[in-house]
């Protein structure tokens, strides 16, 4: 059997890792491959230390994202309640329903601050009246916000 030969991604590379990754592979995978076109190179002290400077400064933008999500799910706490305007028809009984874009909206219009509607998670609403709806800022942070529906 054939020794292993260990190389560090320059990019993603299916079934086998991401940019950074320090991965082993057969010696022709990464002769006859990985190394031509550029998507790994050779493990040497010197491509070592410019990975665990790239791991440390992907950590410390991580860490500054984190932070900024929670920042922004104090602000809409501290907010608290977010409005929908909808059309209504007899009981309170909206035409339509309220989207994650409608939420979306709402919470731009009231924080200045553009959220990916993908990341709203709207309970089935077809009448007017208070919700809560969840929102994810980053993969650590969720926020949950008090949605009030109302008729125009």
């Amino acid at each position: 059997m054939a020794k292993r030969v260990k190389v560090v991604l320059n990019e993603e590379v299916l079934s086998l890792g991401k940019d950074g990754d320090l991965v082993e592979v057969a010696p022709g995978y990464a002769r006859n491959f990985l190394l031509p076109y550029g998507k790994a190179v050779p493990v040497t002290p010197a491509v070592m230390k410019q990975v665990a400077h790239r791991q440390a400064k992907q950590a410390e933008h991580q860490a500054a994202l984190k932070q900024e999500a929670l920042d922004f799910q104090t602000a809409m706490v501290t907010i608290g309640r977010f409005t929908v305007k909808k059309q209504t028809g007899e009981d309170d009984v909206l035409f339509g329903t309220v989207t994650n874009g409608d939420v979306a909206e709402a919470i731009e219009a009231a924080t200045k601050k553009e959220i990916d509607r993908r990341n709203i998670i709207v309970p089935e609403i077809h009448r007017t009246g208070s919700y809560k709806v969840q929102v994810k800022l980053h993969n650590e942070v969720n926020a949950e916000i008090n949605l009030e529906v109302v008729s125009y």
